[in-house]
């Protein structure tokens, strides 16, 4: 087998592999052989088909297949053989069947960048104080409050305020064009839980039961919902019926209504205060892991693999037309243009290429790598989050597709805890709170 190789930039190669003329006969004559043994021609006993026959009938698709194989069984001892540390998966660019007997293909390959990283251990690292205000444990008792509140139909008379149940019909239009994916009839909307937008639930307030209104409006570009972001819309509502919340008394018999295990609302209040402060803190690990990793991205410069950040543009891709899915929708009823949506990924898809490589090369020189009890806690993570049992959870990991992506997660947690446990964190000073004014 010969192997020549191309520079085409930094870090892509051209790679031309010839497979010697024995090699390939041998393959040729396997394939016609086993489609000697199956085909069935007319004028022609199953097995005794000529060779010329079926060359002339069937010689394309043979070579395809011959092509494929050829290329699946030669090119990682090519790429191996020549010391190309390559990412991704390779652009076969050329396969042809020479005059010789021989086979050549050309693949463009991207190879991993050689760099040397700076300072990764003592990296000063923000952690922003954990600060629980008396007003946050007042809006989860509010929360609270909300939940257990009984529903009762209002009167006529009632208009729309916040916390109401309302039920609506309504219609979306966007350059004054009726959008069907915006449509619906007898909607529940609990006016206060801004799922469709502040604006949109603060032009409810006031209306009252068979009234109607038409009003517009913005959606911001990031608006979770991918049809509407963005967008200018024009709302017709119809308000057909309206639920009021009666909340319970704020005192300690609604203390004791949420658990029996709190005596008195001061009890309440203290749990409260702290399930926040503890929830506010796990989330400040992956915070920390992010800013860390936004400062070594900073501190090192190197080109990155077009190929591997063109892999992750189209894996953000996928992950949005999987959520439309789960919707009704695809990115053409959504009014998304898959350029577009490539061109809004591809910074944060080189991020995570530059950072993946800079995890592996910290794993490299520490030589981190995964032992049985990390594996172990992953699966016990996963059984608990999803309520499996381990033999479940285990055996759904059975498969390489499932496997290979989980470890590399798990060994990126790894790589990041070294790296957190060797930063500098200092902690932010808390906000000051304003001292209530005496009235």
């Amino acid at each position: 087998m010969e192997i020549a190789v191309e520079e085409l930039s930094e870090l892509t190669r051209k790679v031309t592999v010839t497979v010697p003329a024995e090699a390939v006969r041998d393959e040729l004559d396997s394939a016609y052989g086993k489609l000697k043994k199956d085909v069935h021609l007319k004028g022609f006993r199953k097995g005794k088909v000529p060779m010329t026959i079926l060359e002339k009938n069937y010689g394309p698709k043979v070579q395809a297949e011959v092509a494929e194989k050829l290329v699946q069984d030669t090119y990682f001892d090519a790429v191996e053989e020549k010391g190309l540390d390559v990412v991704v998966h390779p652009e076969i660019r050329e396969t042809r069947f020479a005059d010789d007997g021989s086979f050549v293909y050309v693949a463009h390959v991207d190879v991993k960048p050689v760099f040397e990283i700076s300072e990764y251990k003592g990296v000063e690292v923000e952690k922003p104080a954990v600060h629980v205000t008396d007003a946050d444990v007042d809006r989860k008792i509010e929360e609270l409050r909300r939940k257990y509140a009984v529903l009762k139909t209002a009167d006529d008379d009632h208009g729309i305020t916040e916390d109401d149940i309302v039920t609506v019909d309504f219609q979306g239009f966007h350059n004054e064009k009726p959008m069907k994916e915006v449509h619906n009839e007898n909607y529940s909307i609990d006016v206060g839980a801004k799922r469709l937008g502040e604006e949109f639930e603060e032009q409810l307030i006031g209306l009252k039961k068979g009234e109607s209104a038409l009003y517009e409006t913005e959606f911001p570009a990031d608006y979770p919902n991918p049809v509407m972001a963005g967008k200018k819309i024009e709302f017709k509502v119809d308000v057909k019926e309206i639920k009021e919340r009666v909340k319970p008394a704020l005192d300690d018999e609604f203390a004791k209504d949420v658990d029996a295990k709190y005596s008195s609302l001061a009890e309440l209040r203290a749990a409260l205060s702290d399930d926040l402060r503890q929830q506010r803190e796990a989330a400040l690990e992956g915070d920390l892991a992010d800013r860390l990793m936004q400062k070594l991205i900073s501190a090192n410069q190197f080109p990155v693999p077009e190929r591997a950040v063109a892999y992750e543009v189209e894996e953000m891709i996928n992950q949005t037309e999987e959520r439309l899915k789960r919707a009704g929708l695809t990115l053409e009823t959504a009014g998304i243009k898959r350029e577009e949506l490539a061109k809004q990924n591809r910074e944060a898809a080189e991020k995570r290429v530059k950072g993946d490589f800079l995890l592996k090369k910290v794993a490299e020189l520490e030589e981190i790598k995964l032992a049985d009890e990390d594996m172990e806690r992953g699966y016990q993570r996963i059984a608990k989050q999803y309520n499996m049992s381990l033999p479940e959870v285990k055996k759904y990991f059975q498969r390489r597709e499932e496997i290979m992506p989980f470890i590399a997660e798990l060994l990126n947690e790894k790589i990041l805890r070294f790296l957190l446990d060797a930063a500098k964190i200092t902690e932010a000073a808390a906000p000051e709170v304003a001292e209530p004014q005496a009235a």
